[in-house]
């Protein structure tokens, strides 16, 4: 985008409003990712309205009590927009907010934009026997009404447009290099190195037992919580589980591993990898959508089917080239992609 376009974006696009199932307390990528736009885009003289389940009366979502969902949110949600105007509206999640923005938007012929954070049927599937393709043609048919679908690499990207998915456009993400930064490994101190560290959701879909049923050397450490929480604890006694940790408390043990052993298969991103990688921990894991687009093979990770491979040569990589790589990832330019895909809503 050159200068004029960026001065006529800003001009058309004063009010944005964000409608997003996942919002704080919850602690995950997609809410990190969000937020980080929200202060980006309001730097950059934006409003960003968010609506979440926080305005709605809401359930716990089934598998995670810790997750809300808003109940039949339609009519005061329909309330909410026209009372807002927006500029543009852009729907982060397909759930209740999801569907209630997107069917109001459909009706006044509102344009809006989607994203596509979460590979939704592998962790249906991880739980439930319900085939891919139904729970695709789902999604397909959710995010085929938008304007365009933002999708977090091109990894991803290639296999929804495989699966007739359409309007996809690339969006980058970023790391706070200002909180992530190396701060020393006196945390794990009481630990036998090496430390090998999982941060994340403490959940099926993780694949959180391929890397705790490893042999390797050193220690085991997990930073986060989730419904699989209280049972991997007590299958795995040698394991030290920190349950979640935030903000400095969080880069301060991520700092101290040696090692950040990503296991899942289903992520479409993983923002904890960059921010391993921004504390000078180099990254290993397979070689899967996420990885593939956010880790430099043989820079600031290993890569491997045999995971515990990618652990012991991540460990010979240098904390120098991690934190380089990770530097080149900025949630200003993440902002700029988003403001840049959104469209705008004609005014009569």
């Amino acid at each position: 985008m050159n200068a004029a376009e960026q001065r006529s974006a800003r001009r058309e696009l004063q009010h944005i409003v964000l409608v997003t199932d996942a919002w704080a307390p919850q602690v995950n990528g997609v809410v990190t990712t969000l937020e980080h736009v929200v202060t980006e885009l309001g730097a950059m003289s934006h409003q960003v309205t968010v609506i979440s389940p926080q305005y709605f009366r809401t359930v716990p979502c089934p598998t995670y009590p810790s997750i809300r969902l808003a109940v039949l949110p339609g009519a005061a949600l329909a309330r909410r927009l026209r009372a807002l105007r927006p500029d543009a509206v852009h729907i982060a999640t397909e759930g209740p907010l999801g569907h209630a923005a997107r069917a109001f938007c459909l009706e006044h012929a509102w344009p809006f934009t989607t994203s596509f954070h979460t590979q939704f049927p592998e962790y249906v599937r991880a739980r439930v026997p319900v085939p891919l393709h139904w729970s695709y043609a789902y999604l397909r048919r959710f995010h085929g009404a938008a304007a365009r679908t933002l999708v977090a690499t091109k990894t991803v990207s290639e296999r929804l447009a495989a699966r007739g998915f359409t309007n996809l456009t690339r969006w980058m993400r970023g790391v706070d290099t200002n909180l992530f930064r190396p701060l020393g490994k006196q945390a794990f101190d009481h630990l036998p190195r090496p430390v090998s560290l999982f941060v994340g959701r403490v959940a099926v879909e993780k694949n959180i037992e391929a890397f705790l049923d490893l042999n390797l050397p050193g220690s085991k450490v997990v930073i986060g919580d989730g419904p699989d929480l209280a049972k991997l604890r007590a299958r795995y006694p040698a394991v030290t589980f920190c349950g979640q940790l935030r903000g400095e408390t969080l880069a301060t043990h991520v700092s101290a591993a040696d090692v950040f052993v990503f296991p899942s298969r289903t992520d479409t991103f993983g923002l904890v990898m960059l921010e391993a990688m921004a504390c000078g921990v180099p990254v290993a894991a397979y070689p899967v959508p996420g990885p593939l687009d956010v880790v430099a093979p043989g820079r600031s990770g290993v890569l491997h089917e045999d995971l515990a491979s990618a652990v012991h040569g991540a460990l010979t990589l240098s904390p120098e080239d991690c934190i380089a790589y990770a530097s080149g990832f900025s949630w200003r330019a993440t902002a700029e992609i988003f403001r840049g895909a959104l469209a705008p809503i004609p005014r009569a």
